[in-house]
């Protein structure tokens, strides 16, 4: 395909062949290679394209769960986003990971084996000075975790694996359960060196803090489900009905949204010359008297009547009735 060029790269084109620095013959002679994904025979693929695709649908929704989560836990701005999805042998991802670093080995109950999930020491200092007060920068120094950091993440871990389990369930019941955590992938041997894995990778940023997430799920692990992770099988196991926990939950926000909530005195009408000269100390008559109904409104709606009082030295009302017209239509 012809490539356009900007006003600027013709430019700098036209300006090295005036001076010399670019041959004619050089770009004539430019052929386009073509692109070669090179292929290792002796680790074949065992992950199948729509396979990888349902794993990048899993980890999407996970990592939207998991920005609410850490959102409200750790009071800053989240954002994680799914990377990408990989193939690759266990010995290249060990050989990868920074030392230290937070890597949890997470039985995948009911599945026989273990997954790995490693978070970045820059993530892991930001998660810990947040959940200690502090404004959840980035740390400079590489050093090694303490006994009590190590407490603190693994009790983030186990939260975040309490999440991990819901976008799976379109796929298979699965329990992840937290067996020990590690700092260094070479104390974390629980595969062979040349084990396929799936490496789904997350950037994850804490305020102006970024790292990497990364979920190494073997082969061998998942190999009894695989037929499972496809698009269609997915689909087929969303439904539209909203379970119990979904409702309890959109109720318990609901009820904690504010809402603008006006009494209104009453009502006058005025010119526009009277409007102009008001002054202060002017009085203005009102359509209620001082032993009548109030109205409430909720939002820009008539809910409820009241009655004006004081209680506590504070301006007060006291509900009188409900407002009955136009609750069918909010039914």
């Amino acid at each position: 395909m012809t490539e356009v060029l900007s006003q600027g790269e013709i430019d700098a084109l036209l300006n090295a062949l005036k001076t010399g620095e670019l041959d004619v013959m050089e770009i004539s002679d430019e052929k386009e290679e073509k692109k070669v994904r090179t292929y290792d025979f002796k680790i074949p693929n065992k992950f199948a394209k729509d396979q990888f695709r349902t794993l990048q649908m899993i980890h999407d929704n996970f990592s939207r769960l998991l920005q609410t989560y850490l959102s409200g836990y750790l009071r800053s701005l989240v954002q994680i986003e799914v990377v990408s999805v990989d193939q690759l042998t266990y010995y290249e991802f060990s050989n990868s990971m920074p030392n230290p670093s937070t890597l949890g080995i997470v039985d995948f109950l009911p599945l026989s084996g273990s997954i790995l999930m490693e978070i970045s020491p820059s993530v892991t200092f930001a998660m810990i000075e947040r959940i200690l007060g502090g404004t959840g920068q980035a740390y400079e120094k590489n050093r090694v975790f303490t006994e009590i950091e190590l407490t603190l993440m693994e009790k983030i871990i186990n939260q975040i694996l309490n999440l991990y389990k819901e976008p799976w369930k379109n796929v298979s019941e699965i329990k992840p359960k937290l067996k020990k955590i590690e700092t260094n992938t070479q104390f974390a041997q629980v595969m062979s060196p040349n084990e396929t894995i799936a490496l789904i990778t997350l950037n994850v940023k804490i305020g102006a803090v970024e790292g990497a997430m990364h979920i190494c799920i073997p082969h061998i692990v998942i190999e009894p489900i695989i037929e499972k992770l496809s698009t269609k099988f997915w689909f087929s196991g969303v439904t539209k009905d909203i379970s119990v926990n979904e409702i309890h939950n959109l109720e318990r926000r609901i009820e904690n949204t504010f809402l603008p909530l006006n009494v209104v005195l009453g009502k006058s009408f005025l010119n526009v010359k009277d409007v102009l000269n008001l002054q202060i100390g002017d009085v203005i008559l009102l359509d209620k008297s001082s032993n009548e109904e109030l109205e409430v409104f909720v939002g820009n709606r008539l809910k409820y009547y009241c009655y004006p009082g004081l209680k506590k030295n504070k301006v007060a009302v006291k509900i009188t009735r409900i407002e009955k017209k136009g609750d069918e239509a909010d039914e």
